[in-house]
């Protein structure tokens, strides 16, 4: 849910219900490594309350645009940090794992 005015779409508040700290602060991360955020910022309204609140201020475009660029970015960093991370596994298993390592009991 979106929280904001109509007359100036640079600043707004979304609400992400089911979400925590988890999800709330990978978007914040990406949020603030955009040149046209001014402020972003979290809360959690209370902890028994599974909602986010993500505050987003702009030099000027709609914030609402700026949040969906952020999780489009979170999305291909995750596609990475996946890719990678089995990409790992697999040149683990083909090095043969823990017996390449000589680990002495």
């Amino acid at each position: 849910m979106e929280h904001g005015s109509f007359e100036d779409q640079s600043k707004a508040t979304f609400s992400l219900t089911d979400e925590d700290h988890t999800l709330a602060n990978a978007v914040r991360f990406t949020l603030n490594q955009d040149p046209r955020v001014t402020f972003c910022g979290y809360s959690i309204p209370h902890p028994s309350d599974a909602r986010v609140n993500v505050r987003v201020q702009t030099t000027g475009d709609p914030a609402r645009e700026l949040l969906n660029d952020s999780c489009q970015d979170l999305m291909l960093i995750c596609e990475n940090v996946r890719e990678t991370f089995e990409k790992a596994i697999l040149k683990f298993k083909t090095e043969g794992g823990l017996s390449s390592m000589n680990i002495k009991k």
